[in-house]
């Protein structure tokens, strides 16, 4: 979020401020754009953030001079995201929504109890409550008007920060005697289709590739994933890099030869963009929006299953370093469309269309 509220600050006659909560003497995320204003309201109980009660505090206290002609909400079902939809009724200001692929069919059936309560106690009416929502892809806008929400839908992808293409190009050879990698970078959970991913790379068994894994483990899926391997016998070729960032977040992506999202349900995906703005072919399925890999030739986009994966596998696998790394100049070309000073002059665009100040942009589909 922070990438996209610099970009939005960047716009002209356009000015951002942020309203979270932390726990006290937590490290803050700083804004590389100075123009944001960040309010951070902290506390020292956590249960009082986990009921968004700093925020609901702060927005219950909000004077008139400080408030915001619009309001965007990142996110849903946790208690400060309606403690915003109850302040934009109570204040009367717009609201525009992003559920961020929370209300994806996969996600609605995790913890599908809770979340049916939560719909029938304030969900649904925060939903209401927006004038626009926003989806990151056409799939997921289908998923949005499939549930009944009928105001209108701005199509915006996420952005990703695009390193400089001349490095990503001039990458250093691989050391002799290093295998090559396919690499999997995201949270690991049940969600991201790692065990369908153990159980391919068992059928396929490639000589010289390693399967590296990256990313905050969830809910203990890491012991799961790693004894999955261990069963199928190939857990000398598998590897856990751990929790990555920043430096050593981009030198796991100029380490792979292949990057692979075996994933059952995705909004977006940001690091398949990720993954391609590092020139990195991609295999991933039909459980996130990326049919466009194999148009633009830099990927795969394949059905969700064990069979499907292994099969993308071995024709990954099988052509030379010279042909993934062509794949891989097109997917750095196709994916620089997801620049964020793109996608932040859609959504102020969007913006001035609610705040009536523009016309309806062409992201903006009205039912």
């Amino acid at each position: 979020m922070v990438h996209c509220t610099d970009a939005l600050a960047a716009v002209p006659g356009l000015a951002v401020a942020i309203l979270t909560q932390s726990l006290a003497g937590a490290p803050a995320v700083p804004s590389a754009n100075p123009s944001v204003t960040r309010r951070v309201i902290e506390s020292t109980s956590p249960w009082a953030l986990r009921l968004g009660n700093p925020v609901r505090q702060a927005l219950a206290a909000w004077p008139p001079a400080a408030r915001p002609a619009l309001i965007h909400d990142n996110g849903l079902w946790l208690p400060v995201n309606h403690w915003a939809a109850s302040a934009a009724r109570r204040y009367r200001i717009p609201l525009i929504i992003q559920p961020h692929g929370m209300l994806e069919p996969w996600a609605i059936q995790h913890k599908g109890s809770k979340k049916r309560l939560a719909l029938a106690l304030y969900q649904r009416r925060d939903l209401a409550t927006a004038r626009v929502l926003v989806a990151t892809a056409e799939q997921e806008y289908v998923n949005l008007r499939g549930l009944g929400l009928c105001q209108p839908i701005a199509i915006i992808p996420n952005g990703v920060p695009l390193p400089d293409a001349d490095a990503v190009l001039a990458r250093p050879p691989r050391p002799a005697g290093t295998p090559r990698t396919v690499l999997f970078l995201s949270r690991v959970q049940g969600k991201k289709g790692l065990l369908n991913l153990i159980d391919a790379w068992a059928q396929v068994r490639p000589a010289g590739w390693r399967l590296q894994i990256a990313g905050p483990e969830e809910d203990g899926h890491l012991a799961e994933v790693l004894a999955r391997a261990r069963q199928a016998g190939v857990s000398e070729a598998v590897e856990y890099a751990g929790v990555v960032d920043g430096a050593a977040k981009t030198a796991l992506y100029h380490g792979a030869d292949l990057f692979v999202l075996p994933t059952f349900s995705e909004n977006f995906g940001v690091v398949v963009a990720e993954a391609l703005a590092h020139g990195l072919p991609v295999i991933t399925t039909h459980g996130a929006p990326w049919a466009d890999l194999p148009a633009f030739g830099c990927g795969w986009w394949i059905p969700i299953g064990v069979e499907p994966l292994a099969g993308a596998l071995r024709e990954a696998l099988a052509l030379s370093d010279a042909e993934r790394a062509a794949m891989g100049e097109r997917g750095l070309s196709y994916v620089r469309r997801y620049d964020w000073a793109a996608i932040a002059g859609d959504m102020a665009a969007v913006y001035r269309w609610v705040l009536g100040r523009g016309e309806r942009p062409d992201c903006v589909q009205v039912e």
